[in-house]
């Protein structure tokens, strides 16, 4: 079921790097079956739209009105949810605001000694549009992950999609939205939702960018519309990796990889260790645990394609591998787990000790769970306010700084054979 690696294998790097590179390979068949969804959007707006919604997501009455949730139904089907969820999503509201409050764009305005002022400010995004999954889940945490940082940004137009499969509707997503102030909460999904976004429909608004995960056509069809709009990530299958010792409990261990492994068939679940008990405990415990689990299936699939565990030799040789997997989760289970961070250099979110499981970070622990995946974490960040902000640079040369300084701009730009540019300082240099 699960793979078993040994650094001491020869063919240890060829095995970890085919297991980690699997989950990348994109069908052309799926990038033009993307292409062809977005060019029917553009070119036929609503109309297409339709279409696909009653193809996709099996539902069978469908009109430009129905499109939208109208606030009589928002209020119908929050007023359902169990006070229990309403809570929790409170707490996770508050506890998200209150860590992203701290993320600060630093502005500062300087004057040089020939009189020029030279400033870096930042303005927010105008409008922004949310994708919410609600295939096999649907998630008011990532309503709240992906729209608490623009709020927080000053973002003036926030707009949402979630499919309603089978006309299907999550109070919970609905309410979460509303937290949020979401401008308007659309019921549709797949690329051409995302199409939608990027060209805009009689009912759809355009939108500045384009955040939020999805399934791999939502994913690629971000990827296709990047350019028209911006998007945060191109998000891969989700992903955890654990550093353990002899010290971690192994029930625990194996609890976390399920947990992640049950987001879907194509979730990646890697325990690094140099304990090679601990890796035959941790084996056996996951065969236990999954006998009562509903998404027993799923996991066995992710198990089955991508969960591995690795017995390496030495701390130095762990920091190495985690490094190189780069992971979107990096859990460091450890007696002294300040030993490994340190020296870990590419990882998405990364949580401290036996009492901090990924879990408490997917929903209310307060940092973003939008994340680099797929090794992405090596030159990526998570999602931050800073994505909901744009910083402009602004320049005001003085008299004396454009006679000062314009002969070099002046050379510089003869030596590009730029002489248009040379002649525009040039001419401001002449006396009056």
């Amino acid at each position: 079921m699960i793979k078993i690696l040994r650094t001491n294998s020869k063919n240890f790097e060829r095995e970890l790097n085919i297991l980690l590179s699997q989950r990348n390979n994109i069908s052309e068949a799926k990038i033009s079956f993307v292409r062809k969804i977005i060019n029917n959007i553009r070119k036929n707006g609503d109309k297409s739209l339709i279409k696909y919604e009653k193809t996709f997501n099996n539902i069978k009455k469908l009109k430009n009105k129905n499109l939208t949730f109208s606030k009589s139904e928002i209020k119908y089907f929050t007023k359902q949810l169990n006070p229990k969820i309403k809570k929790a999503i409170d707490i996770a509201y508050q506890r998200i605001s209150n860590f992203h409050k701290n993320q600060k764009i630093k502005t500062f305005q300087i004057t040089d000694k020939f009189k020029n002022k030279l400033f870096y400010r930042s303005r927010p995004i105008d409008k922004i549009g949310i994708y919410v999954p609600g295939g096999k889940a649907s998630y008011p945490s990532s309503v709240l992950m992906n729209c608490i940082p623009a709020i927080i940004a000053g973002v003036n137009e926030i707009y949402m999609t979630v499919p309603s499969l089978n006309n299907k509707i999550n109070a919970g997503v609905l309410y979460a939205a509303t937290k949020c102030k979401v401008k308007k909460i659309y019921k549709i999904g797949g690329a051409q939702a995302i199409a939608a976004f990027a060209y805009g429909t009689k009912t759809i608004k355009k939108v500045d960018k384009i955040i939020g995960p999805g399934n791999e056509y939502v994913s690629l069809a971000k990827k296709e519309v990047f350019g028209q709009v911006g998007i945060d990530i191109f998000a891969g299958p989700s992903e955890i990796t654990i550093i353990a010792d002899k010290y971690s409990n192994p029930e625990w261990i194996s609890a976390d990889l399920i947990a992640q492994a049950e987001h879907d068939e194509m979730a990646q679940s890697i325990l690094v260790t140099n304990n090679d008990k601990l890796v035959i405990k941790v084996k056996k415990l996951i065969f236990k645990q999954l006998k009562s689990l509903p998404k027993k299936k799923i996991v066995q699939k992710s198990f089955n394609k991508n969960g591995i565990l690795i017995l390496a030799k030495n701390n130095r040789e762990i920091v190495n591998i985690v490094n190189q997997i780069s992971p979107e989760h990096l859990e460091i289970y450890t007696k002294k787990p300040n030993i490994f961070l340190n020296s870990i250099n590419n990882a998405g979110s990364i949580f401290l000790g036996g009492y901090s499981p990924e879990a408490m970070g997917d929903y209310l622990a307060g940092p973003n769970h939008v994340l680099p995946t797929s090794g992405t974490a090596k030159f990526s960040s998570g999602l931050s306010v800073y994505d909901f902000i744009k910083r402009q640079s602004i320049i005001k040369i003085s008299k004396s700084g454009i006679e000062r300084l314009g002969s070099s701009v002046i050379n510089l730009s003869k030596y590009e054979n730029l002489h248009g540019h040379a002649n525009s300082v040039k001419i401001r240099m002449k006396k009056g």
